[in-house]
């Protein structure tokens, strides 16, 4: 097949390793001073960088999903100014990718790659702000934040005991996993962006939470009718997973079957679970960008299978909370961005079959 028969994006996937050569070659003999800045190692990190750039932007030209692009630049770009990366090396960076796709990508569609391309370079100038999720809205604030406390102090104990005492004061299980787990997933994900703890407390603070959630699984766990069945499982070798378990447990508490497969699941692995279990709804989920396509290559796979066509099909994830119609270009039956919603989704989903 020659790269024509390729997508633009498809075919950027494939050429990008030879392109960030190119690119990193560019940047260090336009800016040798990042040589002294950041030594030999910062060169390889320019290129990872410039990998995960192109990869970001094949997606969202494969997608048609430009704020996927947007969005990772907003990330990258508040990520980066911890490692003492300057606005002005990441413009740099852009603008020599963007000279090399103009002079070594050959593609009919090369100009809807520049089109996206163009919007991240815009948005590397944008002011932005990155508030708290830990809102007044939330009725459990204070609670969460308290427990937040003790995750980044390394006090897995503490943490415990504060949710075992706000589950003696009446707050439901649901609740639980809604304000408090959820809520502190996502505040301990903007402070690892903002360079505020390391990657190892983020790692630590995931796991406490895993731990926790798995400790209260005889409180709940056997409860329920199961009459309709829920696999779940996350993309090709995607690793947040916590946010799916917890969907899972919610659907479980709800009175379904659910079999919570986890990440680095083989497609045909997931099939064969399908069947098994006689699933009705399978839940996917994807946190990178990068993985969109693969949802919907998985979608298309399901679908293809006579034994597995007939179930009904819901996603979930960063990238859909971002782009709302991404859900319908993966070929889904549904999106919902939290468990709760999942529950409704599903529900509306499995009426109308009947």
């Amino acid at each position: 097949m020659s790269i024509q028969q390729y997508t633009a994006g498809e075919s950027l996937l494939m050429q990008a390793g030879a392109l960030v050569e190119l690119v990193t070659h560019k940047q260090y003999k336009l800016q040798p001073e990042l040589l002294r800045r950041f030594g030999d190692n910062g060169k390889i990190k320019t290129k990872q960088d410039s990998i995960y750039s192109l990869n970001y932007l094949a997606e969202s030209v494969i997608m048609n999903s430009p704020i996927l692009f947007t969005q990772y630049v907003s990330w990258l770009k508040k990520l980066l100014e911890g490692f003492g990366i300057t606005q002005e090396d990441l413009s740099i960076n852009f603008r020599l990718i963007q000279e090399t796709l103009v002079e070594h990508f050959d593609h009919t569609d090369k100009t809807m790659v520049l089109e996206h391309l163009d919007l991240g370079i815009q948005q590397i100038g944008k002011k932005e702000e990155y508030a708290s999720f830990i809102t007044d809205d939330n009725p459990y604030a204070a609670d969460v934040a308290q427990y937040l406390e003790y995750l980044l102090s390394g006090n897995r104990r503490q943490a415990l005991d504060w949710i075992v005492r706000l589950l003696y004061e009446g707050i439901s299980i649901q609740h639980t996993y809604k304000y408090i787990f959820q809520i502190s997933q996502y505040e301990i994900g903007r402070l690892w962006h903002e360079g505020k703890i390391t990657v190892g407390q983020e790692h630590f603070c995931t796991a406490v939470t895993q731990f926790i959630i798995s400790s209260l699984y005889p409180q709940w766990m056997g409860s329920g009718t199961k009459e309709r069945c829920l696999v779940a499982a996350c993309v090709g070798s995607e690793q947040h997973e916590i946010g799916l378990r917890m969907l899972a447990d919610i659907f479980e508490m709800d009175g379904w079957d659910t079999y919570y497969l986890g990440a680095n699941v083989p497609n045909r692995s997931l099939l064969q679970a399908i069947v098994s279990y006689k699933a009705e709804v399978v839940a996917i989920s994807a946190t990178m960008a990068y993985h969109v396509h693969l949802v919907k290559d998985l979608i298309a796979l399901i679908r293809q299978d006579p034994m597995t066509s007939h179930v009904k099909i819901m996603v979930g994830g960063l990238p859909f909370n971002l782009d709302f119609h991404l859900w319908q270009e993966v070929g889904a039956d549904g999106y919902a961005p939290g468990a709760e919603e999942a529950l409704e989704v599903a529900g509306d989903l499995l009426s109308l079959r009947k």
